[in-house]
């Protein structure tokens, strides 16, 4: 498993999620895509870009589905905030997987390591770090883990030795004893990680890095900032009250579990 150093090759390429209806959301959604919805002020996919860009990546890569046509009109060629954007439009959602695969075949997407995004997540998380982050040999992704929120008291993987954890205990193994963290939506990718995905799959991410975990392929961290999944009317007024109040500067990080 690789480290972070600033000696490791740079990551200059990212995609970020964003072909989903973003439905929890309705009635706001029908006619603004999830992407666009204000948070602090801008529209939360905006947040991305500016983050990737001053970490350095300026190519990155935009899949949408569900009102590509505003989504794209508003955010354009990535000029205005000093990137590259490369859109990725699916006429039939691909899910995530199936998006991803679709962006790679198609060019919109280089067939290297990437920083992946779901972009209906808020973090004043640092990427720079993640441009340092180099995969191993036959590793397929490393993730981001955060305290678990209300929402998802249960958590989705553990981590083991660095390692994510989806299997808590093998059979003829004790169990592992660490808790579960909610996987954050951010994370490096390998482009091998999607490679049985068929042409136009309909596809999640998930039984895939569950797959990876089992085998070993796929590292982990616990995120030292502040996040919130901005799927609910709840949730985003929640974030944009902190944000009127604290400002997006002065989040605290989350404490490791």
């Amino acid at each position: 498993m690789s480290t972070h150093s600033a000696s490791t090759p740079r990551i200059t390429q990212a995609m970020i999620l964003a072909a989903g209806k973003g439905t929890r959301l309705r009635p706001l959604t029908l006619t603004t895509p999830k992407p666009l919805v204000a948070v602090g002020g801008q529209p939360l996919i905006v947040w991305h870009i500016k983050a990737l860009k001053t970490a350095g990546v300026t190519d990155i890569t935009i899949n949408s589905s569900w009102l590509a046509d505003k989504l794209i009109a508003a955010i354009g060629d990535g000029s205005d905030y000093g990137v590259r954007i490369h859109w990725s439009v699916e006429e039939t959602p691909l899910e995530t997987a199936g998006g991803i695969a679709y962006a790679l075949r198609s060019g919109k997407l280089q067939p290297a390591p990437f920083i992946l995004i779901n972009g209906d997540v808020w973090s004043d998380y640092d990427l720079t770090e993640l441009t340092q982050y180099e995969l191993a040999d036959g590793q397929q992704a490393h993730l981001l883990m955060t305290a678990n929120p209300e929402h998802n008291p249960q958590g989705d993987f553990a981590i083991d030795n660095g390692y994510a954890v989806f299997e808590t205990q093998k059979e003829g193994e004790a169990p592992i004893t660490a808790c579960k963290y909610t996987f954050a939506g951010i994370s490096v990718v390998a482009p091998s990680l999607v490679a049985d995905v068929a042409e136009d799959e309909i596809a999640a991410l998930a039984p895939l890095l569950k797959q990876a975990m089992s085998k070993r392929q796929v590292s982990a961290e616990v995120l030292q900032a502040d996040w919130v999944d901005v799927g609910t009317a709840q949730r985003l007024a929640d974030i944009n009250d902190k944000l009127a109040q604290q400002g997006a500067s002065n989040h605290p990080g989350r404490p490791a579990c």
